[in-house]
């Protein structure tokens, strides 16, 4: 039975777990992207996101730590250089699992593991649509301010539309009086 185990055990005994998982997330943080099963994926999500949150705040104890778990220099430093800068405002959520369908020799169920900020297909679109916004938002309130007198304009001429309207009404009531 399986009571209380919470974490997915990947079939493999702790010590090869554990290398796996440290070796997955130096590459993850040094490619920023990587494809892997959903079950590997989502257990290195559980993996990479504390060790994230401790590298928003550079010290020595915090770098000791997350060394403890990477065993690589490198993919600390440059957690600690280049990935905590980007997500300091970003309070969790780090990676994003994205399911890829099978595979073709075992039909494992793929999945693509980034770290959510360096996402480039995204990242790209979303600025350029807010500037788009912006511009057009922008001269919105020019035309608007420029519009605003034909539409005065415009309900003064309605208005005088309507009693126009109403008066062949009230010629066909004296047409009817006058039968």
């Amino acid at each position: 039975m399986r009571h209380g185990k919470k974490g997915n055990h990947l079939g493999r005994k702790t010590a090869h777990r554990r290398a796996m998982l440290a070796n997955m997330a130096c590459s993850l943080i040094e490619h920023k992207r990587i494809n892997t099963t959903v079950a590997k994926a989502k257990a290195l999500k559980v993996f990479v996101e504390p060790l994230v949150t401790k590298s928003k705040e550079d010290t020595t104890h915090n770098r000791r730590i997350v060394f403890s778990k990477l065993r690589s220099k490198e993919a600390v430093s440059e957690l600690f250089r280049d990935v905590a800068p980007k997500v300091g405002d970003r309070p969790g959520g780090y990676t994003r699992v994205i399911k890829l369908g099978s595979r073709l020799g075992d039909a494992a169920e793929m999945a693509m593991i980034e770290l959510v900020d360096y996402n480039e297909t995204y990242g790209v679109d979303k600025p350029k649509k807010k500037k788009s916004t912006r511009r057009a938002g922008k001269k919105k309130s020019d035309d608007t301010a420029s519009t605003a007198q034909p539409k005065e304009a415009s309900a003064k001429e309605t208005k005088k539309e309507e009693p126009k309207a109403e008066e062949p009404k009230a010629e066909k009531k004296d047409d009817k009086k006058e039968e």
